[in-house]
């Protein structure tokens, strides 16, 4: 089929903004690796724009020598997991049972969970609220206030929306349970559905400080981002010395620089694994029989 005049102007259009849009993305992360790799005298004169000057380690040195970078860095790892499946199990729990017609007060359930979309408690309540659960300095209170996102419900629920009905009809004639039918069709068929939701989880886990920093005071459930965060915010304060005891501003730009691609590189390759299933996923949850 050959394309109209108009048409081909519209892919170029199409294909310029994209780029564009690629170059605003990269241009930063390429900006702050160069700073994370440059040497001090560069960073002070300002050098260093979207290529090292002067390459130098001693940043990367300095982040995985500290413990509690390496401690915090495997227990964000190790929550995210956690917080990740528990996301899952939770909204799969709750989609499942709302597709089904027959479900009593299945639109009173729907409009009650809708609400919580748009209406909360608050900062206060919800700090009253963990309190009161004895979860305070408890590394649950990372994992059960988020354990599900309506918004993420709602996309799988669609997901499940779109499986055909004539194979959950024919599983019910052959003798199977509800929860057989979850697990023998719809989760194989939820592939798609299920990465979309685990990238969704895990970024938002991995990126996420703001309940740990209203709610945990021991440095030994502080993730990766809150202490990324601390470090930004008291930079000011911050001395980084060298081994001769004279304090260096460069190396303070570069070990910031460091600590945030120490930070955000695992999260970002992680997408590679889950691009198809992750397209296919966005793309299919309006698609009916």
């Amino acid at each position: 089929m050959i394309k109209s005049k108009s048409a081909k102007v519209g892919d170029w259009c199409f294909i310029i903004i994209c780029v564009l849009v690629s170059i605003v993305c990269l241009v930063p992360m390429l900006n702050l690796l160069a700073r994370s790799l440059s040497s001090t005298d560069a960073l002070i004169k300002h050098e260093v724009y979207l290529w090292p000057k002067g390459w130098n380690l001693e940043a990367y040195s300095t982040v995985l020598g500290d413990m509690k970078y390496i401690r915090a860095f495997f227990w964000t790892v190790f929550l995210t997991v956690v917080c990740t499946f528990v996301s899952l199990t939770m909204t799969t729990l709750c989609a499942y049972p709302l597709i089904f017609e027959n479900l009593k007060g299945r639109s009173i359930i729907n409009i009650f969970i809708t609400i919580t979309m748009f209406f909360n408690a608050g900062t206060i309540p919800n700090y009253l609220l963990m309190k009161s659960l004895n979860l305070l300095n408890n590394p649950l209170v990372l994992i059960i206030p988020s354990c599900m996102s309506v918004y993420n419900m709602i996309i799988m629920r669609s997901f499940f929306y779109g499986i055909p009905d004539s194979l959950r009809e024919s599983a019910e004639i052959d003798g199977a349970s509800f929860f057989r039918i979850l697990i023998s069709i719809y989760l194989p068929l939820s592939k798609p559905v299920f990465a979309t939701l685990a990238l969704f989880y895990a970024v938002g886990r991995w990126n996420g400080y703001s309940d740990a920093l209203m709610y945990v005071n021991k440095d030994i459930f502080y993730p990766l981002q809150l202490f990324l965060y601390n470090i930004l915010n008291n930079i000011n304060s911050v001395e980084v010395t060298t081994q001769e005891g004279f304090s260096t501003p460069g190396l303070t730009e570069s070990l910031k620089a460091a600590i945030v691609m120490f930070s955000t590189v695992p999260i970002l390759c992680i997408y590679p694994w889950l691009q198809k299933y992750f397209i296919h996923g966005v793309t299919m949850g309006a698609v009916k029989e």
